[in-house]
């Protein structure tokens, strides 16, 4: 399950980069590109803050926190042992990283630059790739959870080899156990 997170991460993280390296190349002093008329424009945004360009005075907290967020994941994905799962944490540090990329590295400053955002939807807060892949991640986790499955691939629902229930509805224990 590792190398499928780790090939999900590497690739999904160059789509995000190329991504804002093209809008940077072709949007930066020139006019909004209609893609499907109002409905989707590229329109170049500079984002100091978070989702909805909120907070932009904690652009430093941001990253320390996607800092931490990258940590975690890498520390959980030791514990893969879906293809689900192994997806949603890939896409998840791909969106994470390729955000906390720009923080480190564009301008004004290491750990405070700028995001680069440029999908423009109506009545939306720009957005891009990095973005649509924490949403994405976000929502195979939430099916994930909902089917019961944990991140080693077993099932909330599967009963422990030390613990059985028979056709009366008591369980059986081992010597030693204590009751639940």
């Amino acid at each position: 399950m590792l190398v499928v997170f780790a090939l999900v991460a590497a690739t999904a993280y160059a789509v995000d980069v190329i991504s804002k390296i093209v809008a940077v190349d072709r949007l930066t002093d020139h006019p909004d590109v209609q893609i499907v008329g109002d409905l989707l424009v590229l329109h170049l945004v500079r984002n100091p803050g978070a989702a909805f360009s909120t907070g932009t005075a904690y652009t430093q907290l941001f990253t320390g926190l996607a800092i931490a967020a990258v940590v975690v994941i890498c520390y959980l994905s030791r514990r893969l042992g879906s293809v689900a799962w192994a997806w949603a944490l890939g896409l998840l540090l791909a969106g994470v990283s390729g955000n906390l990329t720009d923080r480190l590295v564009r301008e004004p400053d290491p750990l405070r630059g700028h995001v680069i955002d440029f999908f423009m939807l109506p009545h939306w807060p720009v957005f891009n790739v990095a973005d649509m892949l924490i949403n994405a991640a976000a929502v195979l986790i939430v099916i994930q959870v909902f089917r019961g499955v944990r991140l080693d691939g077993t099932r909330a629902t599967d009963q422990t080899e030390d613990q059985s229930v028979d056709d009366t509805g008591t369980t059986d224990q081992h010597p030693g156990e204590r009751a639940p």
